[in-house]
């Protein structure tokens, strides 16, 4: 799982936590992740590097057996390929499953696994004309990665896309498979805010130990667990965390 990124588009949420720890709905994003994953693999890996140590703290907390390593990237985000590339000898020949933790895709992997030959590169895509990666179909955050496109990936900054999937393109071995359920990339605090609200039906989401005052109006507003909207107050379109407050216009 790529939880590593500095979020810097979602800024200023990501002053408060890194990407991977923002809640949308009832949980985190890399829980979110963490729980696609599960049922069909057999090893966990999370790469960090921004927040670091809140991330490592939160898979802490967590059942143990559910993350079986954690790669830490000390000096510089390595990239979508420089993350495999320094988790090689820990993927030790196995094909593996790439999964981003700021992807907020609520389905069921098993269905994009089933019948994958392990030797092509595999990628879950959505329609998406106008910011397609491949014509109109736009990568939405699962990968499937035989061995020996990872073998060759040292830790080097640098990205799928140019150092696997466009060669894999060119050579007509790159399978994409299209996803038509919700995907939202929480890239920003508009995308953000669209998840929580795809999560919810339309709905506010209110987090666990959050304070609304009486009276209060919240209208597709998010109110993160631990912080306080006053009495009377009225949200509309806006993120509360438990230190500031971002309106989406």
């Amino acid at each position: 799982m790529l939880a590593a990124g500095a979020g810097t588009r979602l800024r200023p949420l990501t002053r408060a936590r890194p990407k991977a720890l923002c809640p949308v709905g009832d949980r985190v994003l890399l829980d979110h992740a963490l729980a696609r994953m599960r049922p069909v693999c057999g090893d966990i890996a999370v790469n960090v590097h921004h927040g670091r140590g809140q991330v490592q703290a939160h898979l802490a907390r967590r059942p143990g057996g559910v993350v079986a390593h954690v790669s830490v990237e000390p000096d510089a985000v390595r990239g979508t390929a420089g993350a495999l590339g320094l988790l090689r000898a820990w993927i030790d020949g196995r094909p593996t499953l790439v999964t981003n933790a700021d992807a907020w895709l609520p389905t069921d992997l098993g269905p994009f696994l089933a019948g994958w030959d392990g030797e092509r590169v595999r990628l879950l895509c959505v329609r998406d004309p106008a910011r397609g990666d491949f014509g109109a179909l736009r990568y939405c955050g699962a990968a499937l990665m035989p061995w020996s496109e990872v073998a060759v990936l040292g830790p080097e900054p640098s990205g799928l896309y140019e150092r696997s999937w466009a060669a894999a393109e060119d050579a007509g071995h790159l399978d994409l498979v299209v996803h038509d359920g919700p995907f939202v990339d929480c890239g920003t605090p508009a995308d953000y805010l669209e998840a929580n609200l795809e999560w919810s039906g339309g709905a506010s989401v209110i987090g666990a130990g959050a304070v609304v005052g009486t009276g209060a109006d919240l209208v597709r507003s998010v109110v993160w667990p631990g912080a306080v909207v006053d009495p009377g107050e009225r949200l509309v379109d806006a993120i509360r965390t438990p230190t500031l407050t971002v309106l989406v216009r």
